[in-house]
């Protein structure tokens, strides 16, 4: 087969036209060979080239006989010694970390180990992992996308839903049967209907790049279902597309994205790329460890045989490296450019900002992302933690970046859980947690805002079990949060007097009535609208069938949570007061009468010092000011909004709030209760008493237009369509 000498950019398989050009970065290998496979089921590869050309540590060549749809891989000669940190074993085909789609998924065997299975990992073992090894495909990228382009919904307007692309669809039954689980299952109509009924503006996806099962859990006959464990960043994992064949698994995504935006949905994606599926210096030869495990891989400054590991799952991607960051970089802005994503949640972020061992909110990862002209535009999310010391960093994160507010998930947990004190921090998180972002320059739409996401109980589980049940995972049940009692939303002790099913149901609603009614940006974990259950899991991660799945056969309460969450959002896209740009100043705002938001006790008076500190307080009444917003819209108008009066009793006694007045006669009209949701709305007085029910929130609305009031069963249809 000819070979000509190609070019050394852009890395990868490049179709032209006419043929591909190969680029491969390795900076230790003495020979790289490019293998060429007939089909997915060959053990060994029809041709073997030896790329011709080296060029700034590239290896690279042009073959134009080639075209999309060619298997390849590559069998990467250099030094084998662990403990200089080399790895090199060319009897193990490695696959092309910027392959864009992965032809053939590995097959557990213990050839594609690099040493001798069993034995010590400075052994060298070698046998062919051909048959075995996972192998990357040429593709063409073309794609009519039409008129698609960026939705660019505002922060402050966004309402995230994070999903798993198989299980929102794998039980749907409006959904045809072919497409269940797929890409096109959740671009189909059934499926978008659902998220766009509900009124969320973001579907985050988990992970999507090809992924890897760990050999532990394909030994027990599991999977890692969650999928956080990629293998190539810039091919979409081919276990969600609806054909038979890999190569249209690129296509299918694309489609799914076009047609989320159609409906007005961006598309977020989980990513990972804090580690790989190679794991720590007892795992596979697969990609990168065969490639250049020095320049890719963290490796102990004292022996370079063991990796550093800040996420726990063995290796961590060594982002002092600057082809490190480019591979990062040029799959990011692939996402962007060619698949046309929205935006990026980065899995362990903190991981990504350790220039040496310490975190570093400046690190060149993020200002090569504050530079760069596509990836500074589309959102961006932090998971502001790893497992490495000091790897907690919420609210550290720089200017553009939002981030998962584990504070804020804490602090409501333990509110509604009954358990006292912190009602000063609630209100902070309520507000937009300005102690962690007001001092940085940005705005209340940094804190992402959750209580439950695909990592923990959902939400029928939260307020269901107080310990968790991972016995599916044949763990012995050791995984996982020990237990669920420090933020316990169950109803053992002094509730106990109340129905079981009722005060659950009412703490459900508390729960997510919280996080809709607080300022910055929501997410809702998939599912909890429909009472999805893990039976008690609490890291379900390889948990691929019911026990993860949505389940969509609603029971009457189920439907009935279903259209109280529907009535949720859209009570926030009606009220810009909850949809803040700017934090709270707690004063009044051009001339207003009263400050923009008031913090009261059950006598309708603000809170004291005393009340604040006293860890008895399970009650807390919030007034937030619609007259005294202090933005203005995209076309330089005033923004105001109706006056909202929030009230929350995690007690379990009633508490009979004084409804607070600014004038003898104001009046105030109910929006909602959780303790019964369905009540029509009615009108009480400045200064009346309103009788809050244990456990329970409730929302009013001051001087109302009469016309704006709705009976609950005005809020939308019943049922999931």
């Amino acid at each position: 087969m000819r070979v000509w000498p190609g070019a050394p950019s852009p890395l990868g398989a490049t179709w032209d036209g006419v043929g591909v050009n190969f680029a491969i970065f390795s900076e230790h290998a003495t020979r790289v060979e490019l293998c060429l496979f007939d089909s997915p089921d060959a053990e060994v590869e029809a041709v073997t080239i030896r790329l011709p050309e080296h060029t700034d540590m590239v290896w690279h060549g042009y073959l134009p006989d080639v075209h999309p749809g060619q298997l390849y891989a590559y069998r990467v000669h250099g030094p084998y010694l662990p403990h200089q940190g080399h790895r090199f074993n060319p009897n193990k085909p490695v696959m092309d970390p910027y392959a864009k789609v992965v032809g053939r998924a590995m097959r557990w065997d213990e050839a594609l180990f690099g040493f001798r299975f069993g034995e010590d990992d400075t052994t060298f073992d070698d046998r062919d992992s051909a048959p075995y090894a996972p192998l990357a495909a040429v593709v063409d990228t073309s794609f009519t996308w039409g008129d698609d382009r960026p939705l660019r919904t505002p922060w402050h307007e966004t309402l995230i839903y994070e999903l798993h692309v198989k299980g929102f669809t794998a039980l749907n039954p409006h959904v045809a049967e072919s497409l269940r689980g797929t890409y096109l299952g959740l671009a189909s109509e059934p499926a978008v209907r659902h998220l766009t009924s509900l009124g969320v503006t973001a579907v985050e996806l988990m992970p999507v790049h090809h992924h890897a099962d760990e050999w532990h859990l394909v030994q027990k006959g599991l999977t890692n279902y969650w999928g956080y464990n990629t293998l190539s960043y810039f091919a979409p994992d081919i276990r969600y597309a609806a054909s038979a064949s890999c190569m249209d698994a690129v296509r299918e995504f694309k489609m799914m994205v076009r047609a989320l935006h159609a409906a007005g949905l961006e598309v977020i994606l989980d990513v990972v790329y804090n580690h790989t599926a190679e794991g720590n210096h007892l795992g596979p030869t697969l990609s990168l460890r065969g490639i250049d495990n020095a320049s890719y891989y963290r490796l102990k400054p004292n022996d370079s045989r063991f990796y550093q590991d800040f996420t726990g799952c063995g290796n961590t991607l060594n982002m002092r490296s600057p082809r490190v960051l480019q591979l990062i970089m040029d799959s990011l802005r692939y996402w962007v450019l060619e698949m046309h994503v929205d935006g990026f949640r980065f899995d362990l972020a903190s991981a990504l900002a350790r220039e040496l061992h310490a975190v570093d909110k400046l690190g060149a990862f993020f200002d090569i992302i504050h530079q760069d002209p596509v990836l500074s535009q589309v959102k961006l999310i932090a998971e502001p933690w790893d497992l490495g010391e000091g790897g907690y960093q919420v609210g550290n994160f720089p200017a553009k970046w939002t981030e998962w507010n584990g504070k804020y998930r804490d602090t409501v947990r333990r509110f509604w859980g009954g358990y006292g004190g912190g009602v000063s921090e609630l209100a902070t998180r309520l507000s937009g947690s300005s102690d962690l972002y007001e001092q940085s320059g940005r705005r209340p739409y940094a804190s992402i805002n959750f209580i439950t996401a695909h990592d923990g109980f959902t939400l029928a589980d939260l307020v269901s079990y107080n310990e968790k049940h991972n016995e599916a995972n044949l763990e012995g049940n050791v995984d996982g949060e020990n237990h669920n009692s420090s933020w316990n939303c169950g109803v053992e002790g002094p509730t106990s007097d109340l129905r079981i099913a009722e005060l659950r149901e009412r703490q459900r609603r508390n729960v997510l009535a919280t996080l809709m009614l607080s300022v910055g940006v929501p997410m809702i974990s998939g599912g909890d609208e429909l009472g999805r259950t893990q039976r008690g899991n609490n890291n379900a991660y390889s948990q691929d069938g019911e026990i993860s799945w949505t389940h969509w056969d609603l029971t009457p309460v189920e439907r009935e949570f279903l259209e109280f969450t529907r009535r949720l959002i859209r009570l926030r896209k009606d009220h810009p007061v909850l949809r803040r740009r700017r934090f709270f100043q707690g004063r009044g705002i051009r001339g207003a009468d009263v400050l923009d938001i008031a913090w009261l006790d059950p006598s309708g008076r603000e809170m004291t010092d005393d009340t604040w500190n006293s860890p008895d307080v399970r009650t807390l009444g919030v007034r937030l000011n619609g007259d005294a917003i202090d933005e203005v819209g995209e076309r330089g108008e005033r923004i105001l909004d109706d006056t909202l009066l929030l009230m929350l009793n995690a007690g379990d006694k009633a508490a009979p709030f004084v409804l607070p007045a600014t004038s003898p006669h104001e009046r105030w009209e109910t929006l909602l209760d959780t303790a019964d949701p369905w009540r029509p709305a009615r009108c009480l007085g400045a200064g009346d008493r309103y009788e809050l029910q244990p456990r329970s929130m409730a929302v009013l609305r001051l001087g109302a237009r009469h016309e704006d009031l709705r009976r609950a069963d005005d809020w939308g249809p019943m049922g999931v369509y």
